[in-house]
């Protein structure tokens, strides 16, 4: 069995800034010469999530935003904030609820998603970063 780590690096704009990633992971996999395992798609951070949806523009730039944004709002004074001093404590639990991995089949080199189903980067931090995205891909 092969495990190679792929990483890229994307460029993010504050609170619920999603990116499609499906492409740069497919180049991972590519890149590694694996055809059948699996990869895992990672963020280190606390501050972002790993997810899967479809790439339509309402949902993208909408609808996604405004259902975190009901559940866990970034107006409201978390104790996170008297802790650290900074103000992205709704950054940290949308990542706690989204979460920073997710795990997909590569069959025939190829990422195994649904049709219309892309693989996404949220960014929920309070400020623009420079995020690595880790893929660690395991199989023959």
């Amino acid at each position: 069995m092969t495990v190679k780590i792929k990483t890229f690096n994307i460029q993010t704009q504050p609170k619920c800034d999603i990116h499609d990633i499906t492409s740069q992971v497919q180049q991972a996999v590519n890149e590694s010469g694996i055809r059948d395992g699996l990869v895992n798609v990672h963020v280190a951070g606390s501050t972002g999530g790993i997810s899967t949806t479809e790439n339509e523009p309402g949902l993208m730039k909408t609808d996604i935003e405004e259902f975190l944004e009901k559940i866990i709002p970034y107006n409201k004074d978390y104790a996170h904030h008297q802790t650290w001093g900074d103000h992205n404590g709704a950054g940290h639990l949308r990542s706690f609820l989204i979460g920073t991995s997710e795990t997909f089949p590569v069959q025939n080199g190829k990422v195994v998603h649904g049709t219309w189903q892309q693989i996404i980067y949220l960014e929920f931090d309070e400020k623009s970063r420079t995020r690595k995205i880790y893929c660690t891909i395991i199989g023959e």
